[in-house]
């Protein structure tokens, strides 16, 4: 298992990864067009996020959200930034798309837990915290068993078994399932909330 976390699976990742982005980057391109349009010459969505071992990196996504504010100059509610474009992207898993650059980069891998908010880092236990113990992916265990629906709890558990059982067989596995999560999209998010809700710190 550790010979193909540390050599195998990051060079499976390019040979996935550069193919793929050369294969969708008219998708890539005509998405970049619409968005540069729906969200006033804003394209992407630029965030820092940890990576393995806490190391931090500029994530890249499409921007499904525009930035629109109230009269106090307060970013409005996720539900209400959203756009009609941006929900079809998110339900079709298109804003993951610029993902590849990072998995290209060696900051994220194709499969591993998401990477979340930087803020996050104090808020895990220490049991929760061993999610970083590999490369962040583009999706993963959490991903294909509930994504956004589940709690932040089920979610880390799900991330650290990924961390305790990585190999070749799950990764097969977790690409397998997700592929059909895009062609059947489920979970995208919590009911009564347009993404998942913030996360508050560790139960215990």
């Amino acid at each position: 298992m550790k010979f193909y976390r540390n050599y195998i699976k990051r060079l499976l990742d390019l040979i996935v990864s550069v193919p793929a982005f050369i294969v969708l980057f008219p998708l890539f391109l005509v998405t970049a067009i619409i968005l540069f349009i729906a969200n006033e010459g804003k394209p992407f969505f630029f965030q820092r996020r940890p990576g393995r071992n806490g190391r931090i990196f500029l994530l890249v996504k499409f921007k499904t959200m525009n930035d629109k504010k109230d009269a106090g100059g307060i970013l409005l509610p996720d539900e209400k930034r959203l756009t009609a474009f941006g929900k079809f992207i998110r339900k079709t898993s298109l804003d993951e798309i610029p993902q590849l650059i990072n998995v290209i980069m060696g900051e994220m891998s194709l499969i591993g837990p998401r990477p979340l908010l930087v803020e996050y880092l104090p808020l895990y236990s220490s049991h929760q915290g061993r999610r970083h113990e590999v490369r962040p992916g583009i999706t993963g265990w959490a991903q294909v068993n509930g994504r956004n629906a589940i709690s932040w709890e089920k979610k880390f558990e799900l991330d650290v078994w990924y961390v305790d059982n990585l190999s070749l067989k799950l990764d097969s596995r977790i690409l397998l399932l997700t592929l059909k999560k895009i062609i059947k999209p489920e979970g995208i998010s919590q009911q009564g909330h347009a993404t998942m809700p913030v996360f508050k710190g560790a139960e215990n």
